[in-house]
């Protein structure tokens, strides 16, 4: 990530089905890419508790629970809404132009 982020195409908008999310590997990056009703949202893949992948949970809304501790996040601001989580989960702004996601990396 740079001081100037710039648009990196993720996948296409036909690729997460509406109240589902993507797992998406960008280099060293993994990020969850969720869509819910057809708004995107770009996390971070890792739970900040333990070994959760994110894009495996449960996505109730704007909600993501993590599927190894039912710890669980607001995908729109990385804030922890249920425990044993602790920490926030790092978002990424989000473009979407002519059907690709991008995040702002």
């Amino acid at each position: 990530m740079t001081d100037n982020p710039t648009p990196t195409r993720l996948c296409g908008t036909d690729d997460v089905e509406p109240g589902s999310a993507l797992l998406v590997e960008i280099d060293d990056l993994e990020l969850a890419v969720y869509n819910v009703d057809g708004q995107f949202y770009v996390t971070d893949d890792r739970c900040t508790h333990g070994p959760g992948s994110l894009s495996e949970g449960y996505l109730d809304g704007c909600v993501i629970e993590c599927d190894f501790h039912n710890g669980a996040f607001d995908i729109r601001t990385g804030e922890v809404v249920a425990p044993p989580c602790m920490v926030p989960i790092k978002t990424y702004e989000v473009v979407v132009e002519n059907n690709d996601v991008m995040a702002l990396l």
